[in-house]
């Protein structure tokens, strides 16, 4: 059996390019040496390129997402994307590689797009009767009308950057005069603003996935966060708890379960994506989709998988035999 080429892109041009690096590392250890060759593409805004294991680094020839090694030139066969905010969970990488001929195991870069864009992306979910919160959107530039956001999202409420991740940007107001610093500290990520009820409830996040045609959903996880909300400390630096699975009814479990390949089906996802939901009075409210969810140590979806029983190495396999298939 012919080894096939993995280029495992890494990094991005946002705030999240080192949460990046880490997933990007992770699959690097844990794809199948027997089935595939992984190669480290640094995707950043100083360059692209192939780094070695020692650290050496050939530029990608971006004509055909080719580059050297030890005097050969390799054209991966496909790419495992690892990216968290731009370019990779945008829409732009997967654009660009559809045009050069690269099969890559996330979403299409229309679904991409959608995604990352959190209001565009409600706004088709509520269309297909997904249940979400009360949303109010401001543009930077644009008159801000307390008043009337406070009446139609109410207090407390989330002041969210429209696209970014890891909860950069993000605030929970629980009163008026806190609403417009928050608005623009929103702005300093992007300058689309979502604003949305808070809503009650438990947090319960579901990984997804597209197994020979079969859509999969993971088992959940719980979030309890030792600070107001899932914020970037309690993701990354360990002020959460992560309980997987969630303590929830298995009517609730079955209920976000369904509810995540729903999604993941109406959007016509592929690889593997993440849905956050809060369940409010037993009925699951969605939050946001991720595309590219983390898959470091400590990202949600490799404890979801190793709660099934398989192992990283055949759940990274499924995704590269789903996306050269």
């Amino acid at each position: 059996m012919t080894k096939k080429h993995v280029a495992v892109a890494m990094g991005g041009y946002s705030s999240e390019f080192e949460i990046s690096l880490q997933s990007g590392a992770m699959v690097c250890e844990y794809l199948d040496k027997e089935k595939y060759h992984a190669y480290p593409i640094h995707i950043l805004e100083e360059g692209w390129f192939y780094v070695s294991e020692n650290g050496t680094k050939a530029p990608i020839n971006k004509e055909d997402f080719s580059f050297e090694k030890d005097g050969k030139t390799i054209k991966p066969d496909c790419v495992f994307n690892c990216i968290h905010g731009t370019p990779g969970e945008d829409g732009q990488l997967q654009a660009y590689l559809r045009l050069v001929g690269v099969p890559q195991t996330s979403a299409g870069y229309y679904q991409a797009a959608l995604t990352f864009n959190k209001r565009d992306c409600l706004s088709v979910l509520k269309g297909f009767g997904i249940n979400c919160a009360n949303s109010y959107y401001v543009n930077k530039g644009t008159t801000i009308d307390k008043e009337e956001i406070i009446k139609k999202v109410g207090l407390p409420c989330f002041v969210k950057p429209n696209r970014a991740g890891s909860s950069f940007g993000v605030s929970k107001v629980k009163e008026m005069d806190a609403l417009i610093p928050a608005i623009e500290k929103a702005f300093q990520e992007d300058n689309e603003v979502l604003i949305e009820t808070a809503l009650i409830g438990p947090e319960v996040q579901v990984g997804v996935y597209k197994h020979k045609g079969e859509i999969i959903a993971l088992p959940t996880t719980e979030i309890v966060s030792k600070n107001e909300f899932f914020d970037y400390e309690a993701k990354y630096l360990g002020a959460s708890e992560e309980i997987t699975p969630a303590r929830i009814s298995e009517k609730e479990t079955q209920k976000i379960q369904a509810e995540a390949k729903k999604i993941y089906q109406v959007l016509n996802m592929n690889g593997v994506s993440r849905s956050d939901f809060i369940i409010q009075k037993g009925k699951p409210y969605f939050i946001e989709t991720n595309s590219n969810p983390g898959l470091s140590k400590e990202s949600i979806v490799p404890k979801q998988v190793r709660e099934t029983g398989m192992s990283l190495t055949e759940f990274f396999s499924i995704l590269v035999e789903d996306t050269l298939n």
